[in-house]
């Protein structure tokens, strides 16, 4: 599995489609799906250019030598006319020219052809270096507790090189994929959490916490502009007993990373409207907490002080 990979496009490089294995790579995403994702997994980088010869020599054996690893080695393509920054960045002078990378950090390079032998030699080297650099085993369930406590204070680093461990060694692991989604949402990037959802394995699309942390990411794409948090907060003053402009208020507090103060404006709606046979909006508000306690997980401590208001003002 390749964290954040999109899936290749069939209509470059030689046309085929191998998933996560092959893909193509821009200077946008280059930081997060080859230097993140060559943490665990060996990455060969080709650049290449439509107009060079050699380039469409080489690729398919690269592309042979990197489909028999199944998976353990992959490859990346880099068209230098669409990407010269990155080529650049690089310090590549002629095409091809192929890196190799692991744990964020080039390991070996070359530049033109090599022979189907070579190439299969290379994959098999970065196939022992991946094995030599792998981690023991860890406690799984501890990791995770202690990823999520790394989370809860806002050390997004430790807890995204926690989750990591957990999937490389457990790759399928829900609760780990989904604290590894969470946190790009902390960052906030968007738009890795976006790819990872999208390239979500099935196994772990079906499991609840995929489902939550989905939830959180919608919650984050609502996010109010600068100011608007502001002028909801004047208009709920001038009008305490609008219960849409307070729960919009309520909403937006929650994208604006201000938790606490978002369900306490949903617990004030509750509050108000307690002595309501019928309570507004099919009780709305109390729906709308909930989805908050399944976005932030059950175990977040803005979700256990949330569940406990809310066990005190129904019980009250």
């Amino acid at each position: 599995m390749l964290i954040g990979a999109k899936k290749k496009d069939s209509t470059s490089g030689t046309g085929i489609d191998n998933g996560e294995t092959i893909f193509d790579v821009t200077t946008a995403n280059f930081e997060n799906i080859v230097l993140k994702a060559s943490m665990t997994t060996p990455i060969l980088i080709d650049f290449w250019a439509p107009w060079c010869a050699p380039c469409k020599q080489l690729m398919p054996m690269l592309e042979s030598a990197v489909l028999a690893a199944d998976g353990k080695v992959r490859l990346a393509k880099v068209n230098i006319d669409e990407n010269p920054d990155l080529a650049q960045a690089m310090r590549v002078q002629s095409v091809p020219t192929v890196y190799a990378f692991f744990q964020g950090q080039p390991v070996t390079a070359f530049t033109g052809v090599r022979s189907q032998s070579e190439l299969n030699i290379l994959v098999d080297q970065l196939l022992k270096l991946a094995e030599q650099g792998k981690p023991d085993s860890i406690n799984i369930p501890e990791t995770l507790a202690l990823a999520a406590q790394s989370m809860a204070l806002g050390d997004i680093p430790t807890a995204q090189g926690l989750y990591a461990q957990v999937l490389g060694q457990e790759e399928n692991n829900a609760a780990a994929y989904a604290g590894l989604v969470r946190s790009f949402i902390a960052v906030p990037d968007l738009e890795q959490a976006q790819f990872m959802i999208d390239d979500a394995p099935e196994e772990i699309a079906k499991h609840a916490d995929f489902a939550a942390v989905k939830t959180a990411f919608e919650l984050a794409l609502n996010a109010p502009k600068p100011g608007v948090v502001d002028a909801m907060a004047a208009n709920v003053a001038a009008n305490p007993n609008n219960h849409q402009m307070r729960f919009d208020y309520a909403v937006a507090l929650f994208g604006d990373g201000k938790r606490s103060e978002a369900m306490d404006q949903l617990l004030d709606i509750m509050r108000r409207d307690k002595a309501n046979e019928k309570k507004w909006e099919d009780d709305k508000a109390r729906t709308q907490l909930l989805k908050f306690f399944e976005a932030m997980g059950p175990v977040d401590p803005d979700t256990l002080a949330g569940r406990r208001k809310l066990s005190s003002l129904l019980f009250s």
